[in-house]
């Protein structure tokens, strides 16, 4: 799991225009040492070398370091001072590199440097997280996030978000990771840059892989892997090929996680990224062992652990005396099998009783975090109820001659009010009694589906559980109606989420709250969703939306809009057809197209389909069934979302639905440089 910093994403520089450029400035007449922008070049020069030169990296900061005190340029001082941090951070010094992250924060915040202080404060959050004091780390996170809040810096929000995310992870609270990572996801959709977000999902893709959801980390990882190596950015190229090796492991493919482990080797080889490499010769270690090549996987296991003590990394430690027990046990070496032994179960007792504090520490640090937080809310509420007081008795002094002004035309205005509230209240009971009926009529179609559509296949369900129960069927013949099953219960599943929308929409329940919204990710989730159905027709599901198709829209209606067309796309399409997703691009809105190769319709079919009170249903070209909602509810909910929807069709010649959104309102903004 990557924690992400800052130090090296100037990987995107280049160090020899770096070094050109020093020598064009060395080169002026009046060149001197204190000048601060050789200064800022002798620091990026440093950052470059950090994955390649440790040594230079720490030369060069302290060389800036000392340049800035002299003519006290406080923001030399700063990023000399994380770049030296950096430096004893991957050699595993934590006090040092906690020293200096301390230094170059409190050099920010004194100089009012917001963005190097966002800088530092990560920095110092993640040694505090390497270091294992993960309590610590979160409330550091956490003040974080509340300074990149107040100074509105999305880059340092997403990036803050993903490493608490990745603190949850470390301690095996999947669920609360995946919470975070939902607000990284928004964030970066906003930010709008294929990097960024191409490195969360590096990220997410080894939480799925840890939590065994290995379909969702191949999806993840693969489409990081693109923007990586279309980007050249080698050091997390080496860390998603890792990821792959680790996604091929957890499903016993040793022979594809060990292809993937030696790319990620091949560029580790021109890094010094100590931490990636623990991972990484651990991964191999148990890929050999899993293909029986005991030696080499001792030859791994060791390497991870000689990396692992110089750093104080215990949870690597942990890993390899696993290994390491089972080739010595495997070897008939029972001496060292049993040390092994001893030295994983002395370091599990320790984490375990580490994690369990930690844990502790972590939900009361935010308790506190919070608790701070609704005090200095409530401080201001009193300091605005004392103002408020102020001028409420100046209003009430105001206010009382203006009520005698009124009190002479009370009189007169009271039977023009009562006659006015009655007639308005006449108008609500009308009013009310067509909402009834409405509702009434809502209900009864409710629970005509439902009688039609759900109990149908719910009570063949029952019936053959019975069967079963009873012994009327045997075990092989109750396995062959278990597709059978699959598909009657992911028809309920879409049934009823259409029923509680198209409901909740009917009753007025719904309410749109637009944001800007990715329709290629939406679109992209959707055929992942729906790609099964696909090939169980031999269906070809293509999308031609980029990345830079953003709307502002409700992304939960959308949501249902475009799962629905696509999937009535695929029930109308016979086997060997293809939809499509298109996209065209307007003044101030987008057109998306849904179209598809299947048996069309007629002019008076399309006439009925988007009718609020119709309940046009048909079956598909493999009787599946449908519950009329679809289309009128995708009318409602592009409506509300300022779109419209329309469909062209000719019969035996395929249907296209198209429909409008408006374009994004939120305006791009640029990132800043993140490293691992």
């Amino acid at each position: 799991m990557l924690l992400f910093t800052f130090s090296a994403f100037s990987q995107q520089n280049n160090r020899a225009d770096i070094e050109n450029k020093i020598k064009k400035l060395k080169d002026k007449p009046d060149f001197t040492l204190k000048d601060s922008v050789y200064i800022n070049l002798i620091n990026d020069l440093g950052s470059e070398q950090r994955f390649y030169k440790a040594d230079s990296l720490l030369l060069l900061s302290k060389l800036a370091l000392n340049l800035s005190k002299s003519i006290n340029y406080q923001k030399g001082k700063s990023i000399s001072s994380i770049g030296i941090a950096n430096f004893y951070s991957d050699k595993g010094n934590h006090s040092e590199a906690i020293k200096f992250y301390q230094e170059a924060l409190d050099i920010s915040k004194s100089a009012n440097n917001p963005r190097l202080a966002l800088r530092a404060k990560n920095d110092l959050a993640g040694e505090f997280s390497y270091k294992g004091d993960y309590a610590k780390a979160l409330t550091h996170y956490l003040e974080g996030i509340d300074m990149a809040n107040a100074s509105e810096a999305n880059l340092m929000l997403s990036i803050m978000n993903e490493n608490v995310a990745n603190l949850y992870a470390v301690q095996k609270d999947y669920e609360q990771a995946l919470e975070f990572y939902k607000k990284v996801k928004k964030i970066n959709d906003e930010i709008g840059d294929e990097i960024i977000s191409a490195e969360s999902m590096s990220n997410v893709a080894s939480i799925y892989a840890d939590m065994g959801k290995l379909d969702y980390a191949m999806f993840n990882v693969n489409r990081s892997i693109t923007v990586f190596e279309k980007h050249k950015i080698m050091d997390w190229l080496a860390y998603a090929y890792e990821i792959k090796g680790k996604t091929y492991l957890k499903e016993n493919k040793n022979k594809w996680a060990l292809y993937w482990y030696n790319q990620s080797e091949m560029l580790h080889k021109k890094l010094q990224d100590q931490r990636g490499k623990i991972d990484l010769f651990n991964g191999m270690a148990e890929a050999h062992f899993g293909l029986g090549y005991f030696a080499l996987a001792e030859k791994y296991a060791l390497q991870a652990l000689e990396i692992s003590d110089r750093i104080k990394f215990k949870e690597g430690q942990q890993k390899c005396a696993v290994t390491l027990y089972k080739v010595s046990k495997y070897n008939k070496d029972y001496e060292s099998a049993l040390k092994y032994h001893e030295i994983y179960q002395s370091i599990t007792d320790t984490l375990s009783r580490t994690e369990n504090q930690t844990s502790l520490n972590m939900l009361k640090n935010k308790l506190e975090h919070d608790r701070q937080k609704m005090a200095l809310i409530d401080e201001n509420k009193k300091q605005l109820a004392t103002q408020r007081n102020y001028i409420h008795a100046a209003l009430a002094i105001l206010l009382i001659f203006i009520a005698v002004t009124f009190l002479m035309r009370r009189s007169e205005s009271i039977q023009k009010r009562l006659n006015k509230e009655l007639h308005q209240k006449t108008e609500d009971l009308e009013k009310r009694e067509v909402e009834l009926r409405e509702i009434n009529r809502t209900k009864d179609r409710l629970f005509s589906i439902i009688g039609h559509d759900l109990r149908g296949p719910i009570g063949a369900f029952q019936s053959l559980l019975k069967m079963f129960k009873e012994g009327e069927i045997g075990q092989s013949e109750f396995m062959e109606f278990i597709p059978k099953f699959r598909h009657d219960i992911d028809h309920i599943s879409f049934t009823l989420n259409n029923l509680l929308s198209w409901g909740q929409t009917q009753m007025n329940g719904a309410v749109t709250k637009p944001s800007v919204v990715a329709l290629d990710s939406i679109v992209n989730d959707n055929i992942h969703l729906l790609s099964e159905t696909a090939e169980n027709k031999g269906i070809r599901l293509i999308s031609h939306l980029t990345m830079n198709t953003m709307a502002w829209s409700d992304e939960n209606q959308i949501d249902i809009v475009v799962r629905n067309l696509i999937s009535n796309a695929l029930k109308f399409t016979p086997e060997n057809g293809m939809v499509t997703i298109s996209s065209l691009e307007k003044n101030d809105h987008w057109q998306i197209s849904i179209r598809d190769t299947g048996i069309g319709m007629d002019q008076e079919t399309i006439n009925k389909l988007f009718a609020k009170n119709s309940n046009v249903t048909t079956y598909g070209t493999n009787n599946e069934k449908g519950t009329g909602l679809g289309l009128p509810l995708c009318k409602e909910m592009i409506e509300k979302n300022e779109g419209k929807i329309w469909v062209n069709s000719l019969k035996r010649k395929g249907s296209t639905f198209h429909f409008t959104l408006p374009k994004s309102k939120a305006k791009s903004k640029k990132r800043y440089k993140k490293t691992a």
